[in-house]
This record gives C-alpha cells, structure tokens and sequence, in this order.
C-alpha cells in the first residue's frame, strides 16, 4: 500500500477517485450509502478542501485506490449545521473545550477489497501525525468502525445511548 498526503488542489483533482473508494466503502452496511449519497460526497469535498488547515490521505494498492481520509482543524466557534448539531447535543460546552483546536477527522474510507490489513490505522496516523489532538464521529450502528477506534486507542466521548458516536485521540 502506497499513501499519499493531499492538499485541498490534490484532493480536488483526484476527486474520481475519492468519490469512487467513498462509493464502494459506504455502500454496504450499516451505511447503504447510494448515487445521492455519494453525489453529496463529492460536492461536499469541493467545500472542505477549502476549509483551513484542510489535509487528506489517499492510499493505493496496485495503482487502485483503496481508503481515504479528510480531516482539517476544527474552527471556533464550533460549527453547526451536519453533524455538528448532535456533538453539541451530546456533549454541550465539551465541544469548545475539547473539539475546537482539535484535528476534525472527517471521513475514513477504506474499499472492501483493502480491509482487514490495517489501512484505517495507518491512513489515520498518517491524517493526524503532528496534531495534538483529533477527534472523528460515527454512528452507532458502526460496530466495525467503533471496534477500530476502540482499538486504536480513541477515547469515546459520547454515551453508549447516545445517537452518536465521538472519539477522541
């Protein structure tokens, strides 16, 4: 496996190829993600390649692309609107003491065909390598997805009840 940072221009020109890992990544469970779906990916990615301190991961195998990862600072005041407005709803005043500042890992995408050797991890470390701290959000029917966090030593900031899931590293 090859992995190779992006900047927002990288991103953008590589954005087949990110839309196509997000495609075969979340079509399956929990997500069912369809074409809107990941129609809403990529016009979302021509927004946050924008946002400040914006960074990506792309990871090949074989010249295929295999997993992903966005992330970028998360701004103050903390955002609303997307998820943003249940991470408040979970966790209140947390989120300006413990997210804003910290490295928003957006999305992690790993394609089917590439899980199970430890992809998520390393586009992860690479995502966040010189952060002081990170955090990134699922849902709860992400049993596969809270597993690796777990794993990887993310902190769980949010209720096991709660309708959504936030880590923090």
């Amino acid at each position: 496996m090859n992995l190779e940072r992006l900047t927002g221009p990288k991103a953008l020109a590589r954005t087949a190829q990110l839309t196509e890992v997000y495609r075969t990544a979340f079509s399956g469970p929990p997500w069912y993600e369809d074409g809107y779906g990941t129609a809403d990916f990529a016009e979302r990615l021509t927004t946050d390649v924008h946002r400040p301190g914006f960074a990506g991961v792309l990871a090949w195998h074989d010249s295929i692309p295999a997993g992903f990862g966005t992330a970028w600072p998360t701004q103050s005041p903390f955002p609303a609107g997307r998820a943003y407005d249940r991470v408040r709803a979970e966790l209140g005043d947390q989120v300006e003491t413990r997210l804003v500042g910290a490295l928003e890992v957006d999305e992690l995408a790993v394609s089917p065909h590439a899980r199970g050797q430890g992809l998520a991890g390393r586009i992860l470390d690479l995502l966040c390598d010189g952060a002081d701290a990170c955090w990134l959000l699922t849902a709860p029917k992400a049993f596969d997805a809270i597993r690796l966090y777990e794993r990887l030593g993310w902190q769980r900031l949010t209720r096991p009840e709660a309708n959504i899931v936030v880590f923090t590293c």
